[in-house]
This record gives C-alpha cells, sequence and structure tokens, in this order.
C-alpha cells in the first residue's frame, strides 16, 4: 500500500506562486509514475502534470511555461511549483501514483491507482 500525503496549498493573490509536496511512503520512488491533477468545484478532474518512471514529463496546455513537476527520490517526494497563479487554478489538488510507464495519452485519472487526500489552492484576483 502507498500512502501520499500533499501540502502546500494556500490563498494566494494572482500572479503569485506556490509549490505543493507530495511525500509518498514505502515503495522504491523511482519505478512509479507520479502525477498532480485538480479538480475545481462543479467540474471534472483534470490532469496537471505527469512524470513517469523513465523521466519524460507532461502537462495540460494551461500550465505550460507555468508549473514544473519535479521528484526528489532520496526523499520520496514529489513537488509541483506553481508560478503565475491566476484565478482559474483555483481547485483541490491531488498527488497520484501508479507503478511503471503509463500507456498514451497521458494525464487520464484512471490510470492511476493511488491517491492523496488533496491540498487546497485558491488564487484571489
Amino acid at each position: 500500500q502507498v500512502q501520499l500525503v500533499e501540502s502546500g496549498g494556500g490563498s494566494v493573490q494572482a500572479g503569485g506562486s506556490l509549490r505543493l509536496s507530495c511525500a509518498a511512503s514505502r515503495y522504491p520512488w523511482s519505478t512509479y509514475s507520479m502525477g498532480w491533477f485538480r479538480q475545481a468545484p462543479g467540474k471534472e478532474r483534470e490532469g496537471v502534470a505527469q512524470i513517469e518512471s523513465g523521466g519524460n514529463t507532461y502537462y495540460t496546455g494551461s500550465v505550460k511555461g507555468r508549473f514544473t513537476i519535479s521528484q526528489d527520490n532520496a526523499k520520496n517526494t514529489l513537488y509541483l511549483q506553481m508560478n503565475t497563479l491566476q484565478p482559474e487554478d483555483t481547485a483541490m489538488y491531488y498527488c497520484a501514483a501508479t507503478r511503471g510507464i503509463l500507456a498514451w495519452p497521458p494525464l487520464r485519472s484512471n490510470a492511476y491507482f493511488y491517491w492523496g487526500q488533496g491540498t487546497q489552492v485558491t488564487i484571489s484576483s
């Protein structure tokens, strides 16, 4: 059983930055693909960023150039650096993990087996 715990959410003004963290337990981190998803009230869960066990990264179009996904294998921690935040980025953000390299296309929530409880990000204009 892999446990994922997110942190780093909060409330900032538009244009600000936040860094989300996701700490994982037990399994060799480097053999897993990891992702960040978000869900705003009344909307479907959306894939934000993904980093595969082979190192490839993917981003949804609206965050390209603003968000960066990274991981520290020694700390079993996944990060999402979010810059130039906009009100439309407001959502609950979830960390997800699954073993191995995922099939195409990326950023599919049904490809992930383990999920965290989420951390809220609120951006004010």
